[in-house]
């Protein structure tokens, strides 16, 4: 059975990626469910890290401006650190990666993409932050480039809010 793809569409255009589901069941899945439910439309980035990252997924950030942006949960808790030793998929440009609290099994609804490789962030490397890869951008990484060089306040935030309008799972 083929993964899932996702289709992001955002304020700056539209990217897609295959969700790992076949390799990485609970973070994808995860994030399968939490798409489905609709708890990602209408988000915005932010966080935006020229050479690094773009992140979203927090459910203070319909309010571009909230100070409370980055700090969110899932409506569906946390889940388990996923570490499939059969899969060790590196935090590569264009993957697409579980954000986390810096401790284990803090992750939720908010992930980011790499735009460089990030392979210090990788699970099965050596230092405390680990980051497992659920999917990779398929089509439309010009978008995400686009995204990552948007200009910035303080605290990586995009100085013109890029929203989430809506992000559509295909099975």
């Amino acid at each position: 059975m083929p993964n899932p793809t996702a289709t992001f569409e955002t304020s700056l255009g539209t990217f897609t990626a295959e969700i790992y589901q076949d390799k990485m069941p609970v973070t994808a899945g995860n994030f399968v469910k939490l798409a489905q439910m609709g708890f990602y439309n209408g988000l915005h980035f932010h966080r935006v890290i020229k050479d690094f990252m773009i992140q979203f997924g927090c459910e203070h950030s319909k309010d571009a401006n909230s100070p409370r942006c980055g700090t969110g949960d899932s409506p569906l808790g946390k889940i388990q650190d996923e570490h499939p030793p059969a899969h060790k998929i590196s935090n590569e440009p264009g993957t697409l990666s579980m954000a986390n609290t810096g401790r284990p099994n803090t992750g939720g609804a908010q992930f980011f993409i790499n735009t460089v490789h990030n392979a210090y962030l990788d699970w099965f490397s050596p230092g405390p932050s680990k980051h497992p890869v659920f999917g990779k951008i398929t089509s439309g990484m010009d978008v995400v480039k686009k995204i990552e060089t948007t200009q910035t306040l303080s605290g990586d935030r995009p100085k013109t809010p890029i929203q989430m309008v809506k992000v559509t799972i295909q099975e």
